[in-house]
């Protein structure tokens, strides 16, 4: 536990969060909206500082990141709690739970380091569950990794406010953030939140020049109206056709028990996407063709994704071997 950063103490030891956009104002005693921010005697704290559920050695590709540092492994981490509440989600085991519902073990940031090191990980990922409420332990550990060289990746929804985002970004060197709609009544029904501040999120990352990569869960009854669908794509072909958006399958989960994403409607969606978006990737499908990344300029192959068997075979640097046209890769 930890004394947290971004809150405001108000009368009679109530405090104010200012993390992210729910703003909870806590009473004594209380806990956020993520479960794992807490108010003891007038003053927030970080339950979950230096507490993970799961640490493991991932494909990059797993986060997921297509076009940073392919084939590369890197060490992942998660902890507990959402400031979301998706009946769909995917981590609902340790998403959905507070610190006291679930096992957590103890870590350092040091340790973190010590064993990204001895696995020659390409840096840490903080994923499974939202890392944005982790705040201070990202920050610390992010400080580590960077002073080695090391790289740190966010795998998030992007719900957190402008200053704890902009004082972070500068250690960030990845983001795979998640859209789950182009529809406010999507973000207020099912998660509890606001489109615009993940909008927002992701227009700031990329200004800070952080490598980003977009993933769309599509759920079966939820997200699958094309034409919305068509509106997201045209939004984020504004920013950057460049980004890579990935156009992930649904299954059953949590609370939700709609059929999985059909692939008829997910090979549709990836033919919309490529009128603007030259790449476009199909997550949760074994499809080595709509998971291969092709030069736009020239069509020839130049990563060959099987799974997470993954082999680049027309690079040099971030240059097509064939045609000799850049593409937007992170190689160092």
């Amino acid at each position: 536990m930890k004394e947290a950063r971004f809150f405001q103490k108000g009368e009679a030891q109530e405090v104010q969060c200012g993390l992210c956009p729910h703003h909870c104002r806590l009473s004594e005693g209380k806990t956020g909206v993520c479960r794992v921010r807490k108010n003891i005697r007038g003053t927030l704290y970080a339950l979950t500082y230096g507490k993970v559920t799961s640490i493991a050695l991932d494909p990059v590709e797993k986060k997921p990141l297509y076009h940073f540092y392919p084939g590369r492994d890197i060490l992942s981490v998660g902890s507990v709690g959402c400031n979301f509440r998706c009946p769909f989600c995917q981590n609902w085991h340790i998403s959905q739970v507070g610190p006291e519902e679930y096992p957590l073990y103890d870590v350092t940031p040091e340790a973190l380091l010590r064993l990204a090191e001895e696995k020659a990980s390409l840096g840490i990922s903080f994923t499974y569950n939202e890392p944005f409420i982790w705040w201070e332990f990202v920050y610390d550990v992010a400080v580590l990794f960077r002073d080695r060289g090391l790289k740190n990746v966010l795998v998030t929804n992007g719900y957190v406010e402008k200053e704890p985002l902009r004082e972070l970004l500068p250690l960030i060197d990845a983001m795979n953030i998640d859209l789950k709609a182009f529809d406010e009544d999507f973000y207020r029904r099912y998660c509890r939140a606001h489109l615009a501040p993940v909008l927002a999120t992701i227009e700031q990352a990329l200004e800070a020049g952080v490598h980003v990569e977009l993933t769309h869960l599509v759920v079966t009854g939820l997200n699958d109206d094309l034409e919305k669908f068509r509106n997201l794509v045209d939004w984020v072909a504004t920013l950057s056709s460049s980004i890579p958006l990935h156009i992930s399958r649904y299954f059953p989960a949590y609370e939700l028990s709609h059929p999985p994403t059909s692939i008829a409607f997910l090979e549709r969606a990836f033919q919309i996407a490529r009128e603007k978006l030259p790449f476009v990737y199909l997550g949760n499908v074994w499809d080595e063709a709509k998971n291969s990344t092709f030069c736009p300029s020239c069509g020839n192959v130049v990563v060959v994704r099987r799974g997470y068997n993954v082999q680049v075979v027309g690079l040099d640097g971030s240059r097509c071997r064939f045609c000799g046209n850049e593409l937007p890769f992170v190689l160092s």
